[in-house]
């Protein structure tokens, strides 16, 4: 039976979005980086501490995206101008060119 990474990295990326387990999962991850039981032991050379530096990246590309999102969320409801007319007017530059021959 096949098992590829892709596999894995969809179900520890859709328990991590899930607000229901995501501080266990978090939590899980920190413990297994820790923990000197590991899938491959650390005191192989490289491929030990490899299988700690995927999970590690997972986890911190997972995490950070939720913190963005939260940011652009809270910015966003801050952000909204009463009227529509407003806000266009505050996006708007004026420049004047000048045509070089």
């Amino acid at each position: 039976m096949k098992f590829p990474l892709q596999t894995v990295y969809n179900w520890y990326r859709n328990l991590i979005r899930n607000p229901k387990y995501r501080w266990w999962v978090v939590l899980g991850t920190l413990l297994y980086f820790i923990s000197p039981l590991d899938i491959v032991s650390d005191f192989i050379p490289f491929i030990g501490e490899l299988d700690d530096a995927v999970l590690m990246t997972l986890l911190v590309s997972e995490v950070s995206q939720f913190v963005i999102e939260g940011f652009k969320g809270r910015r966003g409801t801050q952000d909204k101008a009463p009227d529509a007319e407003s806000h266009a007017a505050a996006s708007t530059v004026d420049v004047e060119a000048v045509s070089v021959k």
